[in-house]
């Protein structure tokens, strides 16, 4: 499902002593099936953004368009929207409430005035969507898990309501390195193997790095870079004015280069980089024999 963001501004407590521009004119197109991430320091607006998207914020001024219908317009349903545009907030498993993780997860479904079977049929799936057992878990109490397991029934809340875009804003804060690796997996499978929409918000440049394919970097409101990680990542003196810097593993390779390895300079992740590598000593051994 696409996204079609025209000329969109924010104004917090507009005509007040207080009045704070969020957002300042932004354009975006995010194409169906993208997986997008959205990068930039504290106060750059990301969260404003996203809130925008499933009408949670009502802009200023400007147009959101997804899957072709202005959701701003008059008559038009926002609990429609919201079944599209599914939105996993920051710490979610602080929304965690029921007993169980299956009446957890299967809250929103409920909400949509679904049949038992139906209800059944989208927690199994959402479940196994995010790498939990049903059989194992469903009736546990969702606050007995570790944090990474917390996160995962959160996001199979929102994933079973069935939105074709799904939002998350910062999902890996927080948690400890394994457990950051396991939500990025099961993001990025859901990516793969359901054709989903994905917004990612992140402030981890090595997050960004491993799953998306597009990369949007905000700065005091405005969006000033898009574009695939590779070429996000070869603006570094950019990204740093702005409060942001590339992946570690990229100013490694940088340093390499400088000390006349000969390998390739748009590397920002670890594998990438073990490849690059080990292919350069190969040809340096080859060429000593």
């Amino acid at each position: 499902m696409s996204i079609k963001i025209e000329n969109l501004t924010h104004v917090y407590m507009k005509n007040t002593p207080f009045e704070k521009k969020a957002l300042d004119d932004i354009s975006i197109e995010i194409n169906d099936g993208e997986f997008v991430a959205l990068i930039g320091h504290t106060g750059s607006g990301k969260s404003t953004l996203i809130q925008h998207l499933n009408g949670l914020l009502k802009p200023t001024s400007g147009k959101i368009i997804i899957d072709g219908q202005d959701i701003l317009k008059r008559g038009v349903k926002l609990s429609d929207v919201r079944k599209k545009v599914g939105l996993v907030f920051q710490y979610p498993e602080y929304q965690l409430f029921e007993e169980t993780i299956e009446k957890d997860i299967a809250f929103g479904p409920k909400n949509l005035g679904l049949k038992d079977e139906e209800i059944l049929k989208r927690v199994k799936r959402a479940m196994e969507m995010v790498g939990i057992d049903y059989e194992e878990y469903k009736d546990k109490s969702p606050f007995d898990l570790s944090g990474g397991q917390k996160r995962r029934v959160a996001i199979a809340g929102v994933v079973a309501m069935e939105p074709k875009i799904l939002i998350l804003d910062e999902p890996t804060a927080g948690l400890d390195p394994k457990g950051r690796d396991d939500i990025l997996s099961q993001i990025k499978t859901l990516h793969k193997d359901y054709n989903m929409t994905i917004i990612l918000v992140s402030h981890s440049m090595e997050d960004v790095a491993k799953v998306s394919d597009r990369i949007i970097v905000m700065n005091k409101a405005t969006c000033i870079l898009d574009g695939k990680p590779k070429e996000i990542f070869q603006n570094i003196d950019q990204l740093e004015q702005v409060g942001l810097a590339a992946p570690q593993i990229t100013y490694l390779v940088r340093e390499l280069r400088a000390r006349g390895f000969e390998i390739e300079k748009d590397i920002f992740t670890v594998e990438q980089a073990k490849r690059a590598i080990l292919k350069y000593l190969d040809n340096t051994k080859k060429a000593s024999l």
